[in-house]
């Protein structure tokens, strides 16, 4: 009877953390998206206003379309960058452990610590790429360039991820179908139009959803390289939640703007386990 209690028992602090720490903020959070929240001025109930205010706000509208534009160059990139890798990585070539070893690397860099890193490297006065060029490109100051230079730090960190997973799907594939398919004198391309293509097709759909999920939450790389400027050029729809909530004390409508995030992102991870689902039926 006390061993059947047992286990409980070294469970509570797991329940407990949990209740505290994610369903208590998140209940709290929901509350306070039908309040108007002011810090020391009380909570003044306004029902649905916070969410619409979300879709006709020009800010929050300018901060979800930016965001889409950095997502979808992103993604598409490191999703055809990462296959092509891991294609040629995919056979045998000199050093192929210690070079798959360097390219995993940015993976585990913090985010928020690659943000300062490439500030450095983006700066326009001394910085590195400036300075091996013989002249000065604005990478932060101007407006598309700036996005542009998010979406290349966000590529850089990755696609050693869709590297790795288009790798481990390709190794999963069946000598046998490529034997085949040099017999009948098949060529590359077609080798991976018709066999390799379709066979990780399964694959790519789950890293591109992966990806967008991860993507939509952007937040520490256009906080520590452009600060969401020069002016608004690059605030994220997540920064722009932070300043909503954190800076300007709008906690209701912040609250909101958090939510609808939510939903974008669980529909995605929906969608996600619902082929993941397809897959091994």
């Amino acid at each position: 009877m006390w061993k059947s209690k047992a286990k409980f028992l070294f469970l509570l602090p797991a329940v407990v953390w949990v209740l505290i720490f994610t369903i208590f903020p998140l209940i709290y959070s929901l509350r306070m998206s039908f309040y108007n929240v002011r810090i020391g001025q009380g909570d003044v109930f306004v029902g649905l206003n916070n969410f619409a205010r979300v879709f006709t706000n020009e800010q929050a509208r300018s901060a979800a379309f930016i965001t889409l534009k950095i997502v979808v160059i992103a993604v598409a990139v490191e999703l055809v960058l990462g296959l092509a890798l891991a294609i040629l990585f995919n056979r045998a070539m000199p050093a192929r452990g210690l070079l798959r070893t360097i390219l995993t690397m940015p993976l585990f860099a913090t985010p928020i610590a690659i943000g300062y890193l490439f500030f450095t490297i983006f700066y326009e006065e001394g910085g590195l790429i400036n300075g091996l060029i013989p002249w000065k490109v604005p990478w932060l100051s101007d407006p598309g360039l700036a996005a542009i230079s998010i979406s290349l730090v966000d590529i850089w960190q990755w696609t050693p991820f869709c590297f790795l997973v288009f790798l481990a799907a390709l190794q999963g594939l069946s000598e046998e179908l490529y034997e085949a398919a040099r017999i009948e004198a098949s060529s590359g391309w077609q080798v991976f139009r018709h066999i390799t293509l379709p066979l990780i097709q399964p694959t790519i759909v789950i890293v591109l959803l992966l990806r967008l999920a991860e993507a939509l939450k952007l937040f520490d790389i256009p906080f520590s390289l452009t600060g969401g400027g020069p002016g608004t050029a690059t605030q994220v729809y997540s920064l722009f939640t932070y300043r909503t909530g954190l800076r300007f004390f709008d906690l209701g409508f912040a609250s909101a703007l958090s939510y609808i995030m939510l939903i974008v992102v669980m529909i995605i991870v929906s969608l996600f386990f619902r082929h993941l689902r397809q897959i091994y039926d």
